[in-house]
Parts: C-alpha cells; sequence; structure tokens
C-alpha cells in the first residue's frame, strides 16, 4: 500500500475515505450559526417547516477547529430533504463567496437549498489562510 497523509477530519469506513460525520448534533432547524465543530463534520441536516437561514462560522472559528492553512479545503453538504422550507446559508465573517459564486450567481453562488427530494447540496471552503476561506457551490 502507498504511503498516505491526511489532513483535518477523515473518517474510513470499510476502507472508504469520507470526509463528514452523520449525527444528531449536525441538525440545524433553525435560523441560527452553525458552529465550527459542526462545519468541520462536513454534514449539516435540516428538518425545519419554517425559513432557516444557517450563518457559517468566521473563518477564525473554522480555521482553527480545521487546523487550517492555505490551501485546506473541506466540503459541506447541507440535507434539507427531510425540511418543509428552503434554507439558505449566509456567509460569516473571514468568509467570501468565490469568484466562481459572484460571476456565476445562480449555481455557483447559490446559497439556497430547497426542501424535499431536490434538497441537497454541496459547498467546498477553500482557505486562502489559517482565518480566512472562500465559499463556493459545487453541486
Amino acid at each position: 500500500m502507498a504511503n498516505t497523509t491526511f489532513n483535518g477530519p477523515v473518517t474510513s469506513q470499510n476502507g472508504f475515505i469520507t470526509g463528514h460525520q452523520v449525527t444528531a448534533a449536525n441538525a440545524i432547524n433553525a435560523t441560527a450559526t452553525a458552529t465550527a465543530a459542526q462545519v468541520a463534520t462536513g454534514y449539516i441536516t435540516s428538518t425545519s417547516a419554517s425559513t432557516t437561514s444557517i450563518t457559517l462560522p468566521t473563518g477564525t472559528l473554522l480555521g482553527a477547529a480545521l487546523n487550517a492553512t492555505q490551501g485546506t479545503s473541506l466540503d459541506l453538504y447541507i440535507d434539507n430533504t427531510a425540511g418543509a422550507s428552503v434554507v439558505t446559508v449566509v456567509v460569516a465573517v473571514n468568509g467570501i463567496l468565490s469568484t466562481a459564486a459572484a460571476d456565476t450567481p445562480g449555481s455557483f453562488g447559490d446559497l439556497t437549498i430547497a426542501a424535499g427530494a431536490t434538497g441537497l447540496a454541496r459547498f467546498t471552503i477553500m482557505f486562502s489562510s489559517a482565518t480566512a476561506y472562500v465559499f463556493t457551490r459545487t453541486a
């Protein structure tokens, strides 16, 4: 087997490396600021019947939780399939939308997640320093 080095939260399940951990602690069912620990798992759920906004943690808090350096990246999945209303992501201090998100707001910059069967979204968080990140919707 080849020598492999990992950085950040990594889980191996049956030999497959996954970047998120699904737990009840990942649920955000009302407008709130996600903790750095929730975002660091890479997976957040919402089952709210009301419109919900999830504000991301600051770059400083998330960077510390991930032990981030320039170039660190994390995929964040938000699952609203059991929700009954839209979830909107809000980027916090030391977080900015990427150039792709700014140039193409209808896709890469789409920060809303529908409820129901299509209510899944993947975002990529890329650190430009230990305390600042750019944010892009990637699915």
